[in-house]
């Protein structure tokens, strides 16, 4: 085996004495060998499983031509839009366009299409009719049934029949591709490739698929609501490898898609292996003139040291694609990766993160979760802690500290999500000290969210109490280690449950607190989440409960801007969510009040608002008594 790059033109063939490969991966990224790019994983898992794989990065979508530089592969394309999803990654969620793209050379916007999975798709079967075609990676995992689209605001089918793939591999894949490989590798044709774990494939008749869960039809999920809700409760309990059963979608009589069961999570050792592989750690060399790639600066000096997440937020895509069991790497191959990372050239000290979704989840939430999968109608935090959680850091606590121990090793910082009602559930503080005491850069990234329990109920997080409760201990603990260290809460606006109350609620709480975000997360409706379930139906699905949803672009944006009410460009948006919510109390010069009046506007003027409030109270009648008593 080469260490290098894989192959991305014919010299680069000819260089390993390649005349087919057995692959072609064509990614809507570019071209970066690193662990946090899932086309690196997967490519590399296939060439150590001994399979030869190509790289086709950012093809030109307009020639047919730019899907066929590496020759037809012997066993099929892989098709992937990128480390995110091509509409996310393309816009806001005000449906702007963006100007840069991270994971391109140069940060240069528009080297990818729109739905970049499905359109390289059926490039690819313009001019290879019978290739197998296996699509995955984030966008195909999130869309594998069909899916309220938000750009689009329709209802979608699944990717795999508007794409012309014949198989999506879900979820993280290392698994799914390496059966499928060996599948095709046997000589079995893809069509037949219907008993994999973690796949999606299209049959005309789905009598043999044992123990299925028919969803609503297509049709009847198009033209109502409310079966798309229940279709969604449904698929949002079946996402569990142990515990879930394969879903039915029919499309027409003779064209169903199945859904089979997500695959087992891996062991340790098995993580180890993936992260162990021979990855360059780089950005192909070929990207350096224009640039480099600007997402390898946020991970080249961090790292991964878990999968999973069991912190179960509605507006959170990790329950259909990494699902809710913790995967873990060893500390042994931990310490090696920094250890390598140490010696770059331009590791100047600082690791600049080690976890996951959630960097205090280093282990299944309870012991039964790895034989009998995660509850299917039960959270592990939400919106109590369980009463068989494992709210344990030791094993966090030990691998920092090792690392912390390390020569060249300056400072580990923690810069993934902490999960501060996990932290608060542990009864042994260490973590919680050292984690003031070691890995804050002056301030430390938490998500409350909200602060309004109403619409942190719909959000799957605890109440705001929790919240106050760590906010007040990590105060505590830095005045007792003598560091003046910060908080800087991630907000959301608009998410479904906030009306204009909500919101005021919020910015008042900023208020209180001295802060105003410089950027805030206007709730934004991508696939699969139980959130955008809500935004498209108006229903929680898991209750069939009605929810207000804030979905006018206008309301919308007084939400986003009471978050911000300083700056005097939301001025105006602020006066009028503040009176269209009844509290112009909140307009004044009072030290509770938001923003002061505008010069000559007496309707906020101090006698005005004073007059309104007494007009409110009712007038006590004077009773012969008092009135002796005052004379």
């Amino acid at each position: 085996m080469i260490k290098d790059f894989l192959p991305i033109s014919r010299a680069d063939m000819e260089k390993r004495n390649i005349e087919t490969l057995d692959f072609v991966y064509v990614t809507g990224d570019a071209y970066v060998d690193h662990p946090s790019f899932g086309p690196a994983i997967i490519s590399r898992i296939l060439e150590v499983n001994g399979y030869t794989v190509g790289i086709i990065a950012q093809p030109d979508w307009k020639d047919r031509n730019s899907i066929n530089i590496l020759g037809t592969p012997r066993l099929g394309f892989l098709v992937s839009g990128g480390n995110m999803d091509s509409m996310v990654n393309h816009y806001s969620v005000s449906k702007k366009r963006r100007t840069t793209d991270s994971y391109t050379p140069g940060g240069v916007m528009g080297k990818r299409p729109d739905y970049a999975a499905t359109v390289y798709c059926n490039l690819i079967r313009q001019t290879h009719k019978e290739t197998p075609v296996i699509v995955g990676g984030i966008e195909a995992s999130l869309r594998r049934l069909a899916h309220y689209d938000y750009w689009s605001d329709g209802i979608k089918r699944s990717m795999l029949l508007d794409s012309g793939a014949d198989i999506i591999s879900y979820g993280m894949g290392e698994r799914s591709i390496v059966e499928i490989a060996d599948a095709l590798n046997s000589g079995i044709a893809i069509q037949d490739i219907t008993f994999i774990e973690g796949t999606v494939y299209k049959t005309k008749d789905p009598s043999s698929v044992y123990g299925g869960i028919f969803l609503p039809e297509f049709r009847e999920i198009k033209e109502s609501k409310e079966a798309y809700a229940r279709s969604f409760a449904i698929q949002d309990r079946n996402t569990d490898p142990f515990s879930g059963k394969p879903l039915i979608e029919k499309y027409a009589d003779n064209l169903y898609v199945v859904q089979n069961t997500a695959s087992k999570p891996l062991s340790m050792s098995e993580m180890d292996r993936v992260y162990a592989l021979p990855y360059m750690r780089d950005y192909h060399p070929s990207y350096k003139e224009a640039g480099g790639i600007p997402a390898i600066q946020e991970v080249r000096f961090s790292i991964i040291s878990n999968r999973g997440c069991f912190g179960g937020c509605s507006f959170c895509a990790l329950t259909f694609h990494q699902g809710r069991i913790i995967q873990a790497r060893s500390h042994e191959s931990i310490l090696s990766e920094a250890e390598q990372m140490t010696w770059e050239d331009d590791f100047k000290g600082y690791i600049h993160d080690v976890g996951g979704p959630t960097a205090n989840f280093r282990a299944p939430a309870c012991d039964k979760q790895l034989t009998k999968g995660a509850c299917v109608n039960k959270q592990c935090l939400f919106p109590k802690p369980c009463s068989n959680l494992n709210a344990d850091h030791s094993d966090y606590l030990g691998l920092l500290r090792k690392l912390r121990e390390l020569p060249r090793v300056k400072k580990v910082f923690i810069r993934s999500g902490i999960r501060f009602d996990y932290m608060l559930a542990d009864k042994d503080e260490t973590f919680f000290r050292e984690l003031c005491e070691h890995h804050v850069s002056g301030q430390l990234k938490v998500a409350p969210e909200h602060v309004s329990d109403k619409v942190l109920q719909k959000m799957g997080k605890p109440e705001n109490s929790v919240f106050k409760k760590f906010s007040k201990r990590f105060k505590e603990i830095n005045e007792e280690i003598g560091k003046k260290q910060f908080m800087v809460p991630y907000l959301m606006s608009s998410h479904p449950g906030s009306t204009l109350k909500e919101a005021v609620v919020l910015a008042e709480y900023l208020r209180d607190l001295g802060y105003m975000p410089e950027q805030v997360q206007d709730f934004y409706p991508t696939p699969s989440t139980v959130s955008t379930c809500m935004y498209y139906t108006g229903l929680d699905p898991r209750t069939m409960e009605s929810v207000y949803v804030p979905t006018n672009p206008h309301e919308k944006a007084m939400q986003r801007a009471l978050i911000q009410y300083r700056n005097p460009k939301n001025y105006d948006l602020v006066v009028e969510a503040l009176t269209l919510a009844h509290r112009t109390d909140l307009i004044g010069f009072d030290k509770k009040c938001l923003i002061r009046p505008r010069q000559g506007d007496r309707r906020f003027a101090p006698g005005v608002q004073k007059q309104k409030q007494q007009e409110k109270k009712p007038v006590k009648k004077k009773t012969i008594r008092n009135v002796h008593k005052k004379k």
